[in-house]
Parts: C-alpha cells; structure tokens; sequence
C-alpha cells in the first residue's frame, strides 16, 4: 500500500494519511462478511434482526463517509504533529484528541446521531411523569427526553445519556418502552441515573484520557527506535508505519488487562443497581432485567471463567438476587 501511494509523489503527511486510511479501510472490509453473518444470520435466526440490506448499506456508507470526513483530518493533524512538532509531538497530538472528543461528544445527540435514527420527544403521559418526578429526585438536568427508532434495526431494548454539559440527552429505545411498564422504565433509567450521579462517567472518562496519554507518550519513544520497525519486519521508518504498527501490536499487550476492566465494569453494574434501589422500587429493575436478559436471549448461567475474564454486567441472577435483598430490606 505505500509503495502504490508513493507513485504520487505526494507531501509526506498526506501521503501517511492516505496509507493509514487506506489500509484501516481493507481491515473494515476483512470485517464485513463477519457483521453480515451477525446481522443477517445470526441476529435473524433468533428473531433480533430488523435491518434490511438496504438500510445496512446505508448504514455503512454513513459510516465510512464520517469516517473519511472526521477521522481523516484528525489522523493528518497527528501524523504532522509527528512529522513536525518535535520530541513532545505526542503531548500535543493527545491535546488534539481531547478536544477532537470533546467535540464529537457533543455533536453527538443533535448533529450525528440523528443521521442513523429518528429521535421524538417522549409523549405525554404516565411514562413522562415517572421520568420527570425521578430527574427531579435525583438532581439531574438534561435537554429532553427522546424516544428513539430502535426498532427499525432491531428488537433489542436499552437506554442511555448522552452529549455534555447543558447538551446531555435522555434516550429510550421504543423497543424498551413496548416491551417494560413504565414503572421498569422508571427503574431502568434510575439504574443509568446512578452511573452518572456515582460519578462512573467521569472515572471512565478519566481513565481513558490518561490510558490515551500514556499509549501516546509509549508511541512517541517507539516511533524514534530503529528496533521498533526492524523486529515488526517494516524496513523503512515512517511516522505512520510507527501508528500503524502501535495500532495493531498494542492489544496483544493490553489483552491480559482486559478481566480488570471488566470487573470494574461490573462493580460500577452492582452500584447502579443500588442506587436504582433506593431511587426506585428495586422489584421494578428486577423484573426488568428478567423481561431484558429472556427478550435478549442472554444466558443466565455463564461460565464463570469466561464473566469474570470478558463480561461487562454481573451475571442476572446475581444482580436480580441482590435487588431482590433490597425489596426485602425495604419492605
């Protein structure tokens, strides 16, 4: 791929930025058949799928042109950092990125996410009373609460916050909304509510930012080692052979942490579930999570090795038992 773009002749960042899009681009296309064979064969087979080929490749277009339009700019602006700002090119670039995020995130709710659905205030009634009387209980102050076509893709349910600051937006799968009663819906929000009021956000935020930092400032003395690209098998140093390179070694790396991420992820599930407890009735979420784990197919007897190695969420039985104690507890 870089032999075929220095044909051009083109300026050195240029030229890195095309190769390293160029070859994220056949990785995309490696990818493909596995999303069609989850979407369209497995998904279906279970009754999940709604995508019809032509909103999935819709989809994808989408995708690969806000890639090309967000992504491509960012990706320049680091590489001539890398080309021109010297030893500290790393602390400049994850500034850069700080701020490139900053920007999606609150872009998000109101310019990019309405390419891919539809998004309708939450109508009036009982739903819309539980929802309010909780944010007001619970201190939280957003832009709205919107109801979004989930349904047109698929029959999973969820709901999430999203966007910063005075953007931040409520959002209910109205596959959700079909399937619980709105005093589950109630529970489940409060068990999002909790996320964000037990400060789980900010800590992952956190982390993130300064896992980004140390991976930057890691790529920045690798990318001036000679033996970086020798023992990779790249005979020419290059500031994008240097990315592409930490791109795709680093997971090999950063495999072995990937149970500590997860159990933190399933502490942060446990404190939710009670602050949802005491904000909620805790037998509401409950029987949620029975309606969510059947529709979802979800197991309820995973390997244990294998949770507490890759899952995210605590096992539902475990979840369910202890908001079941909370019920007792508060009865």
């Amino acid at each position: 791929v870089d032999a075929l773009w220095q044909r051009l002749a083109l300026p050195p960042t240029l030229h890195g930025t095309l190769v390293v899009l160029s070859i994220l681009l056949a990785v995309a296309a490696v990818g493909l058949p596995l999303s069609l064979r989850r979407t369209f064969g497995i998904e279906a087979r279970f009754g999940f799928n709604r995508m019809t080929p032509g909103l999935f490749v819709a989809d994808l277009i989408k995708s690969l042109l806000l890639s090309l339009l967000l992504g491509g700019p960012l990706l320049f602006v680091v590489l001539w950092l890398m080309h021109s700002a010297g030893r500290l090119w790393w602390l400049y670039a994850w500034f850069v990125w700080v701020g490139f995020t900053v920007l999606i995130t609150w872009a998000w709710p109101s310019v990019i996410a309405p390419l891919f659905n539809e998004f309708k205030p939450l109508a009036d009634g009982e739903l819309k009373q539980r929802v309010e009387a909780l944010l007001e209980k619970c201190g939280f102050s957003s832009k709205g609460v919107f109801v979004m076509d989930g349904s047109r893709r698929s029959v999973h349910g969820n709901a999430y916050f999203t966007g910063v600051g005075r953007n931040k937006r409520i959002v209910f799968f109205d596959t959700l909304i079909e399937r619980l009663q709105p005093p589950e819906v109630e529970a489940v929000l409060a068990h999002e509510l909790g996320h964000f009021r037990l400060h789980h956000i900010r800590a992952r935020i956190a982390l993130s930012l300064t896992l980004g930092l140390a991976g930057l400032a890691l790529l920045g003395a690798l990318a001036a080692w000679p033996e970086f690209y020798q023992a990779l098998g790249v005979p020419t140093p290059s500031p994008h052979a240097a990315l592409l390179l930490f791109m795709f070694v680093l997971p090999v790396f950063t495999f072995p942490l990937t149970p500590i991420g997860a159990w933190w992820s399933r502490r942060h599930e446990f404190e939710a579930d009670a602050f949802a407890a005491r904000y909620a009735d805790p037998r509401d979420l409950a029987e949620a999570l029975v309606k969510l784990y059947r529709d979802n197919a979800t197991t309820l007897t995973p390997d244990e090795l294998h949770s507490a190695f890759y899952d995210s969420h605590p096992p539902a039985t475990v979840r369910i038992a202890r908001l079941q104690q909370a019920a007792a507890a508060h009865a």
